[in-house]
């Protein structure tokens, strides 16, 4: 095993990495750009805002295997770069038990307590029946969906970022077929309505899923689900610590966020249909806009964490130069390109003229933030890298409770549904703003050790 290596100029090493786990974000947010679209002209704006109410609570449900991913993509970045496969294959077997289970217990809870999840985010009554139809269905999706993003996360920690971008192409394809086939019935099911999407999800992550288990038995790869892979799938406790102790203040700061837009998207509802169907809208947009800021942010933590595997901690602080360049340069033009051609984007989603003109106003003035959202995710993330996580993300827990809800709360008061979007650049800049006080007054200041 050869850890990603430095010869070549930094920034080289990070393109390498970072294209393909771009457009594998890509694709990912594609599949659910690609289920609105089909909700949106294939039955209406009410399918698509059903769509868009279970949007936070997707994320609620996943928030804990992003945290699971992130604690088992540093551990395995370290072991990769020590060049330790032992540890390396222990840490994965251990999360993957981790995620096998809690996709099992988040998929029951979610089809048992759909209708009550639905009653306290306030569904509209003409898309209730639509809401709770697609969460139970969703629901039943995130067994292979935690296992699936899990694994993709792991790859990338060993410096394999094109085989996850494969295993998400399948993934797509098939979610691309398998959609508006459940939606128009066509499979010899009746139509499946708004809960098409979500029924659609299940198939695109199996196939994704089973590909991906091929493919890597084939090559022989260090994470091959194989008999000596299998053999370390159980839950030792000492590995198990280390993965939560990154993973659990991790995925606290995933469930404070999902709860800030929980709350949002309740403010948001109160509005009517059509503006929890711009809603939708605006968060895919934002989706491929945030991805490249938030690829970059994974690539220097993985870098990172590789760095200080291989006790080259003097490696560090040039990768936070790089990805704040990269970050500038690749997710400022995504910006532009949203402000310069903001009406035909939208009109991708949504062809009402007022849910339209709705939806390009919202996203004036939310998306330069990005660019600001960008640079606080890698500072946190070189931080991350090396296990330091209580501190950063207390202070993005204070921020979403703090700064994020009462300022969408306080703005809609005075300026309506418009208020609400403000409250994400408030938190954004706020973030990054303590962010970088705690990463030079503090960390940087840190000796950092290699934790497996």
């Amino acid at each position: 095993m050869q850890p990603i290596a430095a010869p070549k100029p930094l920034w080289r090493t990070f393109l390498t990495f970072l294209w393909p786990m771009m457009l594998s974000n890509v694709l990912q947010a594609l599949s659910g750009t690609l289920n609105n679209i089909y909700l949106g002209h294939m039955i209406g704006v009410q399918a698509l805002a059903a769509a868009s109410m279970v949007f936070p609570i997707v994320f609620f449900f996943i928030a804990f295997i992003m945290g699971l991913s992130t604690g088992a993509t540093v551990l395995i970045g370290q072991a990769f770069g020590a060049r330790d496969e032992e540890r390396l294959k222990a840490v994965a077997g251990v999360a993957t038990t981790t995620a096998i289970i809690a996709g099992i217990g988040v998929g029951i809870l979610g089809v048992v307590f759909a209708p009550q999840l639905m009653g306290l985010l306030a569904a509209p009554a003409d898309i209730y029946e639509a809401a709770v139809a697609y969460t139970r269905a969703i629901s039943f999706a995130m067994p292979p969906l935690f296992v699936f993003l899990l694994y993709t996360a792991m790859l990338r920690g060993v410096g394999d970022t094109r085989t996850p971008l494969w295993a998400l192409t399948v993934s797509t394809l098939v979610g691309l077929v398998v959609t508006p086939l459940l939606i128009k019935g066509w499979v010899g099911l009746p139509p499946l309505g708004a809960a098409s999407a979500a029924w659609a999800s299940i198939a695109s992550s199996l196939a994704g899923m089973g590909w991906l288990g091929w493919t890597l038995r084939k090559r022989g790869h260090a994470l091959a689900p194989d008999a000596s892979f299998l053999e370390r799938m159980k839950l030792d406790p000492t590995i198990l610590k280390l993965v939560l102790r990154i993973g659990i203040p991790t995925g606290l700061q995933m469930v404070a966020m999902s709860l800030a837009e929980l709350v949002l998207l309740g403010l948001v509802n109160g509005y009517g249909s059509d503006a929890t169907a711009a809603y939708g809208a605006v968060n895919q947009v934002m989706a491929y806009v945030q991805f490249p800021a938030l690829s970059i942010a994974i690539t220097a933590s993985i870098l990172g964490a590789q760095a200080i595997g291989a006790g080259q901690t003097d490696r560090l602080r040039p990768i936070v130069r790089t990805a704040m360049l990269m970050n500038l340069v690749i997710t400022g033009g995504g910006v532009l390109v949203c402000y310069l051609f903001a009406e035909p984007i939208v009109r991708v989603f949504i062809s009402r003229t007022e849910v339209v003109d709705l939806t390009r106003t919202l996203l004036h003035i939310v998306l330069w933030s990005c660019i600001v959202m960008g640079m606080g995710a890698i500072i946190s993330s070189i931080m991350r890298a090396s296990g330091e996580v209580l501190i950063p993300t207390a202070i993005s827990i204070a921020v979403i409770l703090l700064v994020e809800a009462p300022t969408g709360w306080l703005l809609s008061q005075r300026f309506g549904v418009t208020g609400v979007w403000w409250a994400w650049p408030a938190a954004f800049s706020t973030i990054f703003l303590l962010q970088g006080a705690y990463y030079r007054l503090v960390w940087s200041k840190k000796r950092i050790r290699r934790l497996v």
